[in-house]
């Protein structure tokens, strides 16, 4: 398992509890406000609110929920004012973590995932001590019953993707930074709403974790993505697949 891979993302491991499935909620709530907030308050009209309400029907999040956190950022001061927030460090073993977040206080937030890093073995950095470990890249999710993988593939090509991954799952795209919109405008006509269309942080290199490294690495993960602010985690490690079954079974 892959640090990196957001569509496979740690939290399926630990199952559907009612706690996580709040936590959930509630940062989806977060993204739909800053989305609506962003741009015009109509999914139709504004593709990032478009994807935060998509991420919310996945999610199973109820219908009048998603409507009502659209309908919270009209008028004047509506809403709480979330500020976009990145923070850069290291896990233990030297595995390099980015911490995306929303929050409207930078301190607390700050000091809440300060105290993970070091509570956990890492030590968070300044902005851009690890970033030149990723790549940023438009990162575009369909299921596999939105088309066959050669259709995708030509479709995306013909947008102008960087690359094409399809297996039983879905189809993961990849494009440039600066193609990102043009291309996810193309599939969605094509092919309707994505699953996940985000700008993406992947490594440029992977530190394999063996048993041990790697319960004490996702317990750092597991302590950031707990936090109501955090809203992503990308970190370079790769877990191989036998351990990680091992550690989901525990």
């Amino acid at each position: 398992m892959a640090g990196h891979s957001q569509f496979k993302n740690i939290m399926h491991r630990k199952g559907a509890q009612d706690a996580r499935r709040a936590r959930q909620f509630a940062k989806l709530i977060r993204e739909i406000t800053v989305s609506a907030k962003q741009g015009l308050p109509d999914p139709a009209a504004n593709p990032r609110l478009r994807a935060a309400v998509v991420a919310a029907n996945k999610a199973n999040m109820p219908k009048d929920t998603v409507e009502r956190a659209i309908k919270k950022t009209s008028g004047a001061g509506a809403g709480d004012d979330y500020a976009e927030v990145r923070y850069e460090g290291y896990g233990p073993n030297g595995v390099a973590v980015i911490v995306e977040a929303l929050t409207d206080n930078r301190n607390r937030t700050a000091g809440d995932v300060r105290a993970a890093f070091a509570k956990h073995g890492g030590a968070l950095g300044e902005t851009n001590s690890v970033s030149f470990l990723f790549g940023r890249v438009g990162a575009i999710r369909y299921p596999a019953a939105a088309a066959t993988a050669d259709a995708m593939l030509e479709a995306a090509i013909e947008a102008g993707a960087e690359n094409v991954e399809s297996d039983a799952e879905g189809h993961d795209v990849t494009t440039a930074v600066d193609d990102f919109f043009a291309v996810r405008d193309a599939l969605e006509a094509r092919f309707g709403a994505p699953e996940e269309a985000k700008l993406d942080w992947r490594p440029t290199t992977l530190v394999t974790l063996d048993e041990e490294r790697a319960a004490g690495l996702l317990k750092l993960v597991d302590a950031l993505e707990d936090n109501d602010d955090v809203q992503n985690v990308y970190a370079n490690f790769d877990i191989p697949d036998s351990i990680m079954a091992r550690l989901s079974a525990a």
